[in-house]
């Protein structure tokens, strides 16, 4: 049976928290901060309710319950997937063990902060979004941020109650961290680069959760895979609330596409910025900036880290259990492409399990080309001539063996002056972002839209478009 959570609880949860007063003490300390923290740092529009879902079970059938809700008070709480008590460790030395329920000390540290990066990511997004509710296009897509904001504040639960329970006084001390840094503060930022960059707009908003909450499906993939089972039950179930996320970026990018379609049809022009659309131009940069910039996230190409953890049995691969090989790749090698010196490419055979993180990356790229083809097919169907590209993965990169080199979106190496005299052309120009905002301007009234993009082609849980998602003061 799908285990219920408890929601009579102050912190509802499945984790039978009213069991261990210690650890409840702990978090109901946590959680006053956590209020704190989402007062400050949540969204700025007030709301008299928005029309969420919440979770109310783990397990696959009818796990949420959608119904208005005033977001202050939204149910956030501890969730993890089911157990298998069977389960078994599926790679590295310790593979074909029982999982572990408790930390190994040998691991401890590694653990620790493999969850606190993880952690880290969860409230920079809503950092990062907190002013958007101002510029929202439709009702819909103002319940939509609210959805995504509330369900990573969640998440950020599910990691400090990892830290709480199984990492004492230093996993307490880190839960802190959690709240006290804050994305782009010059002082305490966020921990990953692209967390740090700003969602001013609506537009890299669809891109963000199209890409770099893409990312986070893959990193979470991987410590799904972990023998530590406390944290692959967690992030198993935070998975399932991510796919909304990645839908909310992927309808959205379709949206605005299929606006700018329109736009051009009746224009006939693809200059559609004076008719108040996004020119596909533009979208391409805005893909080239949010693409790489999360590519950046699985770090260098390189890993001795990733090669430990994966050993260890902390961090496996995407579908781990999917692959055919044996699991341990000792004996495993793979090519890695990298720039020479002498502005050409050249490759190196690799221990594949040095590796790691491009194993990880090339799932990730494959999988947004499927949101590159959507795109391309909404521009078809409209015949329209323009074809959208995901750029070279050494292009615009600050992480890994590219960084330090300049790498044209088609893949070829050019010198500094060659590169400053295309940046404009294949990223977001300041001229770009200003006329981006220029079109956010807020659409609060029940079924209208803004201009610049297309209303959703369904409404939510079965709701039309006109539904009422928000109730407005």
């Amino acid at each position: 049976m799908p285990e219920k959570i408890d929601y009579d609880a102050k912190i509802p949860n499945n984790v039978s928290l009213a069991d261990d007063r210690r650890l409840q003490r702990a978090l109901e300390g946590w959680q006053p901060k956590f209020m704190h923290w989402w007062g400050e740092m949540g969204p700025t529009l007030e709301t008299q309710g928005v029309y969420l879902r919440t979770a109310i079970s783990v397990g696959r059938e009818g796990w949420a319950h959608f119904d208005h809700v005033n977001v202050p008070d939204y149910r956030w709480g501890i969730f993890l997937a089911e157990r298998d008590p069977d389960r078994r460790i599926s790679f590295g030395e310790h593979k074909g063990e029982p999982v572990w329920q408790q930390v190994p000390g040998e691991y401890r540290a590694d653990l620790q902060r493999l969850i606190v990066i993880q952690g880290d990511t969860e409230p920079a997004s809503v950092e990062q979004q907190k002013l958007l509710g101002l510029t929202a296009p439709s009702l819909y897509d103002l319940r939509n941020l609210f959805q995504v904001n509330v369900e990573e504040g969640r998440h950020l639960w599910a990691m400090v109650y990892l830290l709480h329970a199984y990492f004492g006084r230093e996993g307490r001390d880190e839960a802190e961290g959690l709240l006290l840094r804050n994305s782009g503060s010059p002082d305490a930022p966020r921990i990953l680069g692209a967390f740090n960059e700003e969602t001013a707009d609506w537009l890299a908003f669809y891109m963000f959760t199209y890409f770099t909450d893409r990312d986070g499906k893959y990193q979470l993939g991987t410590l799904k895979e972990s023998s530590f089972d406390p944290l692959s039950r967690t992030c198993e179930f935070m998975l399932k609330e991510e796919a909304h996320h990645m839908f909310v970026g992927t309808t959205g990018v379709d949206r605005v596409v299929m606006r700018s379609a329109e736009l051009i049809r009746e224009h006939d022009t693809r200059d559609i910025g004076p008719h108040g659309g996004i020119p596909l131009e533009l979208i391409q940069r805005y893909i080239n900036f949010h693409y790489t910039v999360s590519l950046d996230l699985f770090g260098s190409e390189t890993s001795t880290n990733a090669a430990n953890y994966y050993t260890a049995g902390l961090k496996g691969r995407w579908q781990e259990t999917r692959r055919k090989d044996d699991h341990k790749l000792t004996g495993d090698a793979r090519t890695l492409d990298k720039p020479a010196g002498d502005g050409t490419w050249t490759s190196e055979e690799l221990q594949a399990i040095l590796l790691l993180n491009l194993d990880l990356r090339g799932e990730y790229t494959a999988d947004c080309e499927t949101g590159v083809k959507r795109w391309n097919k909404i521009l078809t169907e409209a015949g329209i001539d323009f074809t959208f590209r995901l750029p070279h993965p050494g292009f615009n990169r600050d992480v890994g063996i590219n960084s330090g080199h300049h790498v044209t979106p088609d893949g070829t190496i050019v010198d500094e002056t060659t590169w400053l005299a295309g940046k404009n052309k294949w990223l977001p120009t300041t001229e770009d972002l200003a006329f981006v905002r220029s079109l956010m301007h807020p659409v609060y009234e029940r079924g209208k839209i803004a201009s610049w993009v297309a209303p959703p082609r369904q409404g939510i849980n079965g709701k039309p478009f006109d539904y009422e998602y928000v109730y407005l003061t």
